[in-house]
């Protein structure tokens, strides 16, 4: 049996090595157009390579995922998070968990995460064709003809397309894949950028560049709104950080330009209410009523944001406490508990994954094989289905290919 893996990107490289260990004499060719495999998985974690999250309740995980959810749910119980661990550990590759339950190599180099795999290509029937463009893919009886861009087309029994998004193009990841789905019937969905930090109509922001919070709630709103709770930071173009990256997949859809902004808010002190706030700062101007305005804020914020909150509101920053009406206090306490900011544009991400792509409902979820066309299997980006930062997005590579992997090989009986 002949096997082609398009894409040697995560979901591809699990796909072949599941079918390298469970099907030791099937024959795998994994089709490559960049000249290494993983360039993707190289980069991701800021090279660290973030290999999955370490949250064990896969009812949580599963809500870390605004699209693809519900197909998602029983794959994940296939190959959990901690699945994911025991399989690159058996495979030489030792992991942490991080505080922030994000899972790295104890090496903190993405090169071993990589390294497992070439390790079982070495010792398998696998060729891995690097350099090869798939141009086009024809379905023949119950075989499949490969055509490469300057190269010899290969007949196969069985295909999976791995090939992921759009996000990153410089790592090869341009869309091919879309394409070759439509080619074979298949339905792409509306697709969108995700998980990207958002540039502000605001300049403010710059003179914070660097300032971040460990929690906050930020909100955009429009015809709906959008609210996600977690860590960001301020940058020289705006504001980014997990808590943005979130927000910024929940928004995927929505469009944000000079011309049309994404209006946002921020609450910087999320866990405590307006109320408390007015009580505790009511209490601290009585209290030290020589104090300058702007230290007694910065019992609630960083110096450089509570000077800030002052600037944008027109508070001399060498205002005593005894000054500040009970006006300009709830004002600048309002300010805090919703920071105004409009989205204009879309910046660089920890990760940067495509939202939408090929319709779930045409793929079987228990194997990953197309319903459309018998053969075809999908896994990783390619679907429609991405997650928030935090080794989502490879955790559902890893599942999805593993589970192609295991399907696709063990229908070779009763597949006409």
């Amino acid at each position: 049996m002949r096997i082609a893996i398009i894409g040697g990107g995560a979901a591809g490289m699990m796909c072949a090595a599941t079918v390298n260990e469970e099907y030791p004499d099937v024959e795998v060719f994994l089709f490559e157009k960049n000249p290494g495999l993983g360039k993707k998985v190289l980069i991701s974690g800021g090279g660290r390579c973030n290999v999955t999250t370490g949250i064990d309740d896969l009812s949580i995980v599963a809500k870390k995922y605004p699209r693809g959810e519900k197909f998602l749910r029983p794959i994940l119980h296939r190959f959990t998070p901690s699945d994911v661990c025991t399989w690159f550990e058996s495979h030489g590759v030792p992991l942490k968990c991080e505080e922030d339950n994000r899972v790295f190599p104890v090496s903190d180099n993405g090169q071993d995460v990589l390294k497992a795999f070439t390790r079982i290509f070495e010792r398998s029937k696998t060729t891995l064709l690097l350099g090869y463009q798939v141009k086009g893919i024809e379905k023949r009886n119950t075989s499949f003809l490969i055509s490469c861009k300057d190269k010899e087309p290969i007949m196969v029994d069985r295909v999976v397309l791995a090939l992921g998004g759009q996000a990153y193009r410089h790592t090869g990841s341009t869309g091919d894949g879309y394409t070759l789905a439509e080619s074979l019937g298949h339905h792409i969905t509306p697709l969108a950028a995700s998980l990207n930090s958002f540039i502000t109509l605001e300049k403010w922001p710059k003179s914070l560049a660097g300032v971040s919070f460990e929690k906050a709630t930020i909100t955009a709103k429009r015809e709906k709104l959008y609210s996600f709770t977690g860590p960001f930071l301020f940058t020289h173009a705006g504001i980014s950080g997990p808590g943005v990256f979130a927000l910024s997949s929940l928004v995927a859809f929505e469009t944000y330009t000079p011309k049309q902004p994404l209006a946002l808010s921020i609450d910087l002190l999320p866990d405590t209410s307006l109320q408390d706030l007015s009580t505790e700062m009511t209490h601290a101007l009585l209290e030290s009523p020589k104090k300058s305005f702007k230290n007694t804020l910065h019992r609630i914020l960083p110096l450089s944001v509570a000077e800030l909150v002052c600037e944008q509101l027109h508070i001399p920053l060498e205002k005593k406490n005894g000054e500040i009406s009970k006006q300009t206090l709830q004002e600048t306490l309002h300010w805090i508990k919703h920071v105004p900011l409009s989205a204009v544009g879309r910046g660089a991400g920890d990760e940067f994954v495509t939202a939408g792509g090929v319709e779930l409902s045409e793929v079987d979820p228990r194997t990953m094989e197309s319903r459309i066309c018998p053969g075809l299997f999908f896994a990783g980006e390619i679907l429609n289905i991405d997650g928030f930062t935090g080794g989502f997005n490879l955790q559902a590579s890893w599942a999805t290919g593993r589970a192609a992997g295991l399907h696709m090989a063990q229908k070779k009986e009763s597949m006409p």
